[in-house]
């Protein structure tokens, strides 16, 4: 691998993405991609006694059944990276305590699988021959830690995004026969003094220009480079915000760009205002429509970046303002 300009690295010898897995809540299962998700669940408790229960199964689920797909042994996946937004990561940590693969635990919010994929990319490509990475989000436990719980009934503005509930993992291996990660370019931490944690797309836009611009730099490529362009959660309001910053930018985006928080919930039939976000919305609408995608050839280059307020309860409640983050993959056949 190779360090491109001042955020990016290219690999000169591509991990490819050998396999993925999706499941998702009942909500993402009457949204618009529900045919790409490998298992949909008929409620969100999925026979566990709590929300928090539930994330831990959805994520343990999603990776045994990645590995089961890829044909590969588990005694063969090197590491595992995995993340969600539970306060210690315990979504990820005890669903996948009985998997018995070196585990790594991240954090980066909402763009925490492309920086699982990052790291797996760049595990691969120095040592390992495989690993895995997943992220988890859950509508019900995140609102009870993040804002308010929900027997509380409490109205949710215009603004504010449904958090998925759902999972996707991602194997990667040294040798195959693609998709491949080309490029990573890791985000800085960008703050434009936005407070309001119902307004995640406004937090995390301005990282994810910043992130965006500086692919575009080290790399020399521009927007018509690829097929699309795709922001994890930044839903509609963020969205259009991303559009407005990168044209003032010179960067017209707006032909081959979308949010996966926009794709995985029909606004008008689902309520769900600004659209989605968590840690399973680019998790599930990668690793379940993007992926195959790549797979039937009808998508050959995307630039994924996945975006994250670095918010919690205790930062909230003290005033502080919402940092954003942001982080791109090349994926290319």
């Amino acid at each position: 691998m190779e360090k491109l300009g001042k955020q990016t690295i290219k690999f000169n010898n591509p991990p490819v993405i050998t396999s993925t897995a999706s499941i998702v809540g009942p909500k993402e299962a009457n949204g618009p991609l529900v045919q790409y998700f490998d298992q949909c669940l008929e409620d969100e408790f999925w026979g566990e006694k709590t929300w928090e229960k539930s994330e831990s199964k959805i994520i343990k689920e999603t990776v045994n059944m990645c590995i089961s797909k890829s044909n590969i042994p588990s005694s063969d996946i090197e590491y595992c990276f995995a993340g969600d937004l539970l306060n210690q990561c315990i979504s990820s940590s005890f669903g996948l305590r009985g998997l018995n693969i070196p585990f790594l635990g991240i954090f980066g919010a909402c763009s925490t699988f492309v920086e699982g994929l990052s790291l797996c990319a760049i595990i691969v490509e120095a040592c390992a021959q495989n690993a895995i990475c997943a992220a988890s989000s859950h509508f019900c436990s995140a609102e009870k830690q993040f804002r308010f719980p929900l027997e509380l009934g409490n109205q949710r503005p215009q603004t504010s995004q449904w958090t998925v509930t759902g999972a996707g993992t991602a194997i990667l291996s040294k040798t195959g026969n693609g998709p491949f990660i080309t490029h990573i370019t890791s985000g800085k931490i960008v703050d434009m003094g936005i407070k309001d944690a119902n307004n995640m797309g406004a937090a995390m836009a301005p990282a994810a220009l910043d992130t965006l611009i500086c692919h575009f730099q080290d790399t020399g490529r521009s927007p018509n480079y690829y097929d699309a362009i795709i922001t994890g959660d930044l839903g509609y309001i963020g969205k259009d915000i991303l559009i407005d910053l990168s044209a003032d930018k010179g960067y017209n985006i707006k032909s081959n760009y979308n949010d996966c928080g926009v794709m995985i919930f029909d606004r008008e039939k689902q309520d769900t205002h600004a659209g989605g976000s968590g840690c399973g919305c680019c998790a599930t609408v990668f690793s379940g429509y993007f992926f195959k995608q790549f797979q039937e050839k009808k998508l050959k280059r995307l630039l994924l970046i996945a975006t994250g307020a670095l918010t919690n309860s205790t930062s909230s409640q003290q005033g502080e303002s919402i940092p954003g983050i942001a982080h791109a993959i090349s994926i290319e056949l």
